[in-house]
């Protein structure tokens, strides 16, 4: 028992793994122990025949006999404990009983019975709180019992040598069966839970190979069903499955009457099931419902039959449908119809959006469609469309459900975007539901599922055959609802593109857009031809197709394409999988329908002269199409921007007109810039003195459409100059930066006047079209005099008061002409002052909001140019041209408003991504950048804005390290010099430390020799402020020392002078004078610390010792101790006393090194002159011998 004890407490923990982890210990030992285990016979009685439950303390000893003494307490410990309300404890216990009862033999399911009968006995003095726990005891005691097989175990007990016990016997399934009722009777919130568990001895009878089985059934359906009047949910639940699995029995006496059908799922008895599965209690018989569920007793849950029925009604593919049920019926009548009727409540809605979650991870091709019927799809386009929907939740988790379901079946995109936006639910489903559920299926889908579903968009352009076609204003509504679903399909970019399929989209488009069709031809390989609109396509329609078209055509130029060339792969965009412009497949396709008169007619005509520039655009384009070279790239951005103006003049809007002059610019600058030469093909090296470089028209063109702000061309243009950027010259990139100057928002109005009167003039000019100009210049003054009519009462108010000022009222139309007044010349003059100041103003306030309607287009428009810039910036890192570039911007952003505060942004995010940290720089010529970065300097010592400061900061750092990079290392210093007087000795200066920390931190070698100028500087600061300033500077280049390699000769030079300095500073800062405070005074002690360090760390010690005088710096502390101001600082005499100690090291480092120099030399005299007398005595020894000799 010691070893068990202990894991009966974890049963009870909150945490689910620890439970489980004890259940499998407990488990474990459990079994070891009735291993071991040697049953004892026991002497035959009376009644042994196995069926003698009622005999308590037989079944007793029974279970002590047969069973280890820690198995018979822990089944008994088991039991008890499913009563217990602590924590968690009733499904750990319930777990490890469970798994027990299915491990060992030795035990009955009468015996286990028994003790759990006995354990869960209500008594009278029981609370309500202790009454439900043995309810639940006794429930998940008998669950057990199910689950673990014993109730239909098959077997004996060996109990002696002449008897034998089954395991499991009718008498004591019924008395299960029994119990499970009475459980379910006795409170009505435990009989689903108590039905659910004889569900499972059902399923358990039904699989095992007991012998009284047919028995037990017969027994449990007349228990079961022996009130055939009243009906629930658990009865409906317990008879589908009970005809599922026993299908032979006579079920016409269970279910008729009150059924109609012994089938429960067939369609004549939904109707009653509809009535019993609202969760009502129904008398059948009376026809009328006794009691209904209060919604506080409503449950969230879905009820276990919903699982029971779909299993039945949608099994899988390796299940055959044992019923006669009609599932598309049982939803209809059942599920729509009874939960999603508009009397139905909110809390049977819930459960029908249950309902249909449950179904749809069941559904199949076949049974998507009988899911989103009538009622459903008007509840739930209702509640997600509205976040104070009391369903809103609930909605959206079931949108989520439908998503989900496509990612995992994408093939069944296509149906279910039938169901979203056909009869049962709404074309604009995604627009009234808030929600992306149809892109989000689209998105899903493959690429054959988006082809059903185009087709499927194509199938509504016309009423089908014999419907009523009067009803033009819904056709053109549906029509343009397909218009939009195209055009949506290609903008996604989330959508698998095939070319197939857009192709399709841009054809349709083209060709109802730009054609009216005359005759159907099946033959054609275009959808459209296959046959005649009827009612035609509207001027509306074809001008939505046009506009449509051009934006599905600006969204495939901004996506990208991957091409597959040999094993390497690379993304392009604007492309075909072929290669081809999309843009140019599209004119291709223009230009071979106009061929074909017989069946389609332009809807829009071409006059001839235009006819002669688009041929010759043609051709040029063709040309192009075969240059090879270097600049195959730029000559691609020609074409494509040669065809995208040939298309743009074809799909012209209401009220433009066709740009010859642009179209003919472009032709004609590529024909310079690519001339007609036999056997290669170049660019053309020359133009004349008064041509522009070809290039320049080419960008001029571009900015002219970015001016026209249409997206299409805008899109184009970006990427046309992408593809251009790498014959930009100088000419070019000033042309481009022009467009960035500030310029004064009147002559803005005045150009835009200019151009109107000039359009004005040409329009008098066509007498061909003199009525028409007529006609629409009165509309437009009608409108434009009701626009004006507000504005008009106001300044009618004005000359009312006006008058009124100088004693006149205002003439009515009940004004007496006898009662005027006449006036002398002074009220005369005095009127006159006070009309023309009303006049003034009314002129002003014109005048003004024409000025900022002129510089928010102004605004846009270089929002679009620097679209340019970056793009020249991306393409081209290493091109001298990008210096030319900073400038202008920096200029911008210096220039902007607050009200181009965006414009101001997109600026300075440019230049932080494309120069802020660069991997490559380009080699200009160094006098260009010089100026380039004097003019920045400059600007820097101009400005009062740290945010503008950091970008030319950040401009003057890249071209540094060009100059750098081309070996202007003296400029460099030049130019840092002057801004650094400037930063020093002028009080107003915009400069701040960090302009030069920057510099000296990413270029160290350099910044080092601007030392001694700095020094200098330090004493010349015009306030004690920026000579702090300069000390931390100096202290950034001598923390770098140790990067920019050995200096040695020039820190002995120069600390002795920033010595110098630093103790003059320091000195002046103990008068009462003063004007630094006792931080900076730290700070500078700081600066000491680290350069005495440095010298240390760069030199001998000797060298260091002479470099630092210890007695100036003893002096020093003197003097802080008797400063009237500091000496209260007692952490600056520390941090003196620091280096004095620091010095010092340094000092006796240097007079060791010296005593032991001192001593070697003496050693070696010493030695030397021992080594002399020896070398005499062996001289002195050698001749005695000899003389012995």
């Amino acid at each position: 028992m010691s070893t068990t004890l202990p894991l009966f407490w974890d049963l009870s923990a909150a945490s689910k793994q620890k439970r489980i982890d004890a259940s499998v210990k407990l488990i474990g030992a459990l079994e070891q122990f009735q291993a071991q285990f040697i049953p004892k016979q026991s002497q035959p009685t009376s009644g042994s025949d196995g069926e003698g439950e009622d005999d308590g303390p037989s079944r007793s000893d029974e279970l002590n006999a047969l069973n280890a003494t820690d198995v018979s307490y822990s089944i008994r410990r088991l039991i008890r404990g499913l009563a217990s309300p602590r924590e968690s404890s009733r499904l750990g216990f319930a777990v490890a009983l469970t798994e027990l009862l299915s491990r060992i033999n030795t035990i009955t399911c009468g015996q286990i019975v028994i003790l759990i009968m006995d354990s869960t006995r209500p008594q009278g003095s029981m609370t309500g709180q202790e009454e439900r726990d043995v309810l639940f005891a006794r429930l998940f005691g008998l669950m057990s019992v199910i689950q673990s097989g014993l109730v239909v175990r098959t077997g004996s007990l060996d109990t002696s040598a002449s008897s034998a016990t089954l395991i499991s016997t009718l008498s004591s399934f019924e008395e299960v069966i029994v119990q499970l009722v009475v459980v379910g009777e006795k409170k009505s919130w435990l009989r689903e839970s108590a039905w659910f568990a004889i569900g499972l001895a059902i399923e358990a009878l039904h699989q095992s190979e007991i012998t009284w089985k047919d028995d037990a059934i017969k027994h449990t359906i007349e228990l079961l069903f022996k009130e055939k009047d009243v009906w629930t949910a658990e009865k409906i639940a317990l008879i589908v499955k009970l005809q599922k699995f026993f299908p032979e029995l006579d079920w016409r006496k269970v279910l008729v009457p009150p059924f109609k059908n012994p089938d429960v799922l067939s369609t004549a008895n939904l109707q009653i099931l509809a009535r019993i599965l609202k969760d009502s209690i129904v008398d059948l018989e009376e026809g009328r419902e006794q009691s209904k569920i209060s919604s506080e007793t409503w449950k969230p849950q879905l009820h276990f039959v919903w699982d029971i029925i779909l299993d039945q009604l949608l099994p899988s593919q390796n299940v055959s449908r044992s019923t006669k049920g009609s599932f598309q019926e049982f939803f209809r009548i059942v599920v729509d119809e009874s939960l999603f009727s508009a009397t139905s409540s909110p809390q049977r809605k819930y459960w029908g959006f249950q309902v249909f979650q449950k179904a749809l991870q069941r559904a199949n091709k076949d049974s998507i469609p009988m899911l989103f019927t009538k009622n459903f799809m008007r509840s739930w386009i209702n509640h997600l469309s509205n976040r104070d929907r009391y369903l809103h939740k609930i909605a959206q988790q079931t949108a989520t459900e439908v998503k989900i379901f496509i990612q995992n079946n994408p093939r069944l995109g296509f149906t279910l975007i039938l169901q979203l936006t056909g009869v049962n639910g709404n074309k604009q489903f995604d627009k009234l539901t808030k929600t992306k559920i149809v892109e989000s299926v689209l998105t899903s889908s493959d690429s054959e599922g988006i082809k059903n579903y185009i087709n499927y968009l194509l199938s509504l352009v016309d009423e089908p055959e014999g419907t009523d076609k009067s009803d033009i204003q819904a056709i053109s509504s549906r029509r343009l609802w397909i218009i939009d679903q195209l055009g949506a399909l290609i903008r996604n970019s989330g959508v698998p593109k095939d070319d197939e399929w857009v192709s399709m989209i841009l054809d349709w488009l083209a060709i109802h857009g730009l054609f009216a069709i005359k005759k159907r031809s099946s033959k054609s390989p275009y959808t459209a031809l296959h046959s005649v609109p009827n009612p035609g396509f509207s001027e509306v329609l074809q001008e939505s197709c046009r506009t449509r078209l051009l934006s599905c055509l600006a969204d495939l130029t901004s996506q990208t394409t991957s091409l597959v060339a040999g094993d390497k792969t690379t993304k392009i965009a604007a492309v075909a999988s072929d290669g081809e412009f999309w843009i140019s497949k599209v004119l291709s396709t223009v230009e071979q329908l106009e061929s074909d008169t017989k069946h389609l007619a332009l809807i829009i005509e071409v006059d001839e002269g235009d006819l002669v520039p688009r041929s010759k655009a043609r051709e040029v384009a063709s040309r192009l199409k075969d240059i090879s070279s270097e600049y195959q790239d730029v000559a691609k951005g020609i074409t494509l921007l040669i065809n995208a103006m040939v298309l743009k003049n074809y799909c012209l809007m209401e009220g433009d007109q066709v740009d010859d002059d642009s179209l003919e610019a472009v032709v004609d600058a590529a024909e310079r810039m690519f001339p007609k030469k036999k056997g290669k093909t170049g660019r053309k090296s020359t133009t004349g003195d008064d041509e522009h470089e070809p290039i320049d028209v080419l960008v001029d063109a571009i900015i002219g459409v970015l001016e026209k702000s249409t997206a299409y061309m805008r899109v184009v243009s970006n990427h046309v100059f992408s593809l251009l950027s790498s014959a930009v010259r100088e000419t070019t990139v000033d042309l481009i930066t022009s467009q960035l100057e500030r310029r004064d928002p009147s002559e803005l109005v005045e150009t835009d006047e200019d151009a109107d009167m000039d359009g004005e003039m040409e329009d008098e000019d066509e007498s061909d079209e003199k009525e028409s100009s007529e006609s629409e210049s009165d509309n437009k003054d009608q409108s434009a005099d009701e626009g004006d009519e507000e504005e008009n009462l106001e300044l009618r108010k004005k000359i009312e008061e006006a008058l009124r000022i100088n004693g006149i009222e205002p003439a009515t139309g009940d004004t007496d002409e006898s009662e005027e007044e006449l006036m002398d010349d002074d009220q005369m003059l005095a009127i006159d002052e006070q009309l023309a100041e009303v006049f003034r103003s009314r002129t002003n306030e014109n005048k003004s909001s024409k000025n900022v309607d002129a510089q928010r287009e102004a605004t846009h428009f270089k929002n679009r140019v620097l679209d340019l810039v970056d793009t020249y910036l991306k393409k081209q890192p290493t091109n001298p041209l990008v210096i030319r570039i900073i400038l202008p911007v920096v200029e911008l952003i210096a220039g902007s408003s607050q009200d181009e505060r965006q414009l101001s942004e997109k600026a300075q995010g440019i230049l932080r991504s494309r120069i802020g940290k660069p991997k490559d720089v380009p080699k200009a010529d160094s006098e260009q950048v010089l100026e380039i970065l004097e003019n920045l300097h400059a600007f820097a010592r101009r400005t009062h804005s740290a945010e503008l400061l950091g970008i030319i900061s950040l401009s003057s750092l890249y071209l540094a390290k060009i100059m750098v990079q081309i070996n202007g290392d003296d400029s460099l210093v030049n130019i840092y010099k002057q801004t650094l007087e400037d930063f020093m000795t002028r009080k107003n200066s915009g400069l701040n430390s960090s302009f030069f920390h920057d510099f000296f931190r990413r270029f160290a070698t350099v910044g080092w020799r601007l030392r001694d100028d700095l020094l200098v500087l330090s004493q010349k600061a015009v306030n004690s402020y920026r000579q702090c300033q300069a000390f931390y500077l100096l202290e950034a280049l001598v923390s770098q020392l140790p990067l920019i390699g050995d200096r040695s000769s020039e820190i002995i030079t120069f600390m002795p002078s920033l010595q110098e300095t630093i103790l003059k500073v320091l000195h002046s800062a103990c008068g009462d004078e003063s004007t630094l405070s006792a931080q900076q005074v730290k700070d500078l002690f700081k600066f000491v610390l680290l350069a005495v360090r440095q010298t240390q760390r760069a030199l001998s010690p000797t060298e260091s010792t002479n470099v630092w005088n210890i007695t100036s710096w003893e002096g020093l502390s003197n003097a802080l101790s008797e400063s009237s101001h500091l000496k209260a600082a007692t952490s600056l005499q520390k941090m003196c006393s620091q280096v004095i100690r620091l010095l010092k090291s340094s000092s006796n480092q240097t007079n060791t090194d010296d005593r032991n120099s001192k001593g070697n030399k003496k050693r070696k005299a010493t030695e030397t002159e021992a080594g002399d007398a020896s070398a005499e005595v062996k001289k002195t020894k050698r001749k005695k011998v000899k003389g012995v000799k």
